[in-house]
Formats: structure tokens, sequence, C-alpha cells
């Protein structure tokens, strides 16, 4: 049996650090963490496909939260089945002790409860993107009706960036943290902030 984990990220000014040192710190070797810079809107990333075609029968996929895997509700569903059924595969969720298909199997209940937690988060984390694109498009509409001019499209942030900005601008982060926790420097951030802020306010 081998144990694998993947990490992923939406944008390029994202960092991938803090899910990669939870596997590291989980006892995965470094040759067996994949990872993609890419949207959850779909499975079509380059490494995630490396790594299903690594994974076998009694393998362990180690994922450190249910958005991290994807953020389209049927698509998180249906790929949840096809790794535990088709390929035979377990799968543990860091953060959410409830999803880890090994224990899952000892009790009905266990796999009762299992499943609904899988099937509401997997909502939350679609949920959750469709509300970030819907800010985002009343920002550009908003800016838009108050004469600001786009010389090129606005940035798409991940919701990664926008939690982390949000906390931020509401003062329940400090600078510190928000840097460390996004992965840039102080100019680049504070000019993505000035960006955003028009999305979360």
């Amino acid at each position: 049996m081998n144990t694998y984990a993947y990490a992923r990220v939406s944008a390029r000014d994202q960092n991938l650090q803090r899910q990669i040192t939870a596997f590291i710190e989980y006892g995965i070797d470094k040759s067996r963490i994949f990872s993609d810079r890419k949207s959850g809107k779909d499975f079509e990333r380059k490494e995630y496909k490396k790594l299903i075609g690594k994974l076998k029968s009694g393998d362990l996929l180690v994922i450190k939260s249910i958005d991290r895997l994807g953020r389209n509700y049927d698509q998180i569903i249906t790929e949840w089945s096809h790794i535990t059924n088709s390929v035979g595969a377990d799968i543990l969720v860091l953060d959410m002790p409830l999803l880890d298909t090994r224990t899952k199997t000892d009790t009905l209940v266990g796999k009762f409860i299992s499943d609904i937690v899988l099937q509401v988060l997997s909502f939350v984390a679609e949920n959750e993107r469709a509300n970030i694109r819907e800010r985002q498009a009343d920002g550009i509409r908003i800016a838009r009706e108050n004469g600001v001019k786009f010389g090129r499209p606005r940035k798409e942030y991940s919701d990664e960036f926008i939690m982390i900005a949000t906390n931020y601008i509401k003062k329940r982060m400090p600078l510190k943290t928000a840097l460390r926790l996004s992965g840039i420097k102080q100019d680049n951030f504070f000019y993505h902030i000035r960006q955003i802020k028009q999305l979360i306010n």
C-alpha cells in the first residue's frame, strides 16, 4: 500500500506550502505529493491525472480539505466514487477526520455519516466558488457604473486569497500573517488588496 497526497491552489499567487507541510508532517514522502496551480472547476489538471494514474487498490490518497479536490459538487461526488469504488483506494481529508474511507465501512451509521458529510462539504465548496464569482462580477459592474475603465480583463482571484484579504481588511489578521499565508511580497499584496476591496465590502 502506498500513501499519496494532492495539493491544489487556484492561482499563481497562492502558496502551496501549507498543504505540502501538512502532508510531510503526516509522514508522506515528497515524491508522492502531487500539486496543481489550477481552478477546481473540473479535474482537467496535469498533476492530478498523473496521481490518479498511479493510484492502486489499497492505496491511500490524502487531501487537506475537500475543496482542494475540487469545486464542482457533482464532479467531486463522481470522482470520490471512482477513487474509492472503481480504483479501490481510500481517501483521508485531514481537516475533516469524518471523511476517512478506511473507517466508514466499520458500521452502517459510520458510512451514513461519512456520505452525508461528503455531500454537504461538496455542496459548500461549489456554492462558495459561485458566490466568489458573483462578488467579482458585481465588483466589475459597480466599478464600471462609477466610470472605471478596464484596460485588460480583471484578475480572477482565488477563494483563498479573497479570504485572506477579507480577514486583513477587516483587521482580523495581521499583515505578517497575511503575507505568509498568501506567499507574495508586501507591495504586491497591497496592490491586490486595493483591487479586490470593492468585491468584499
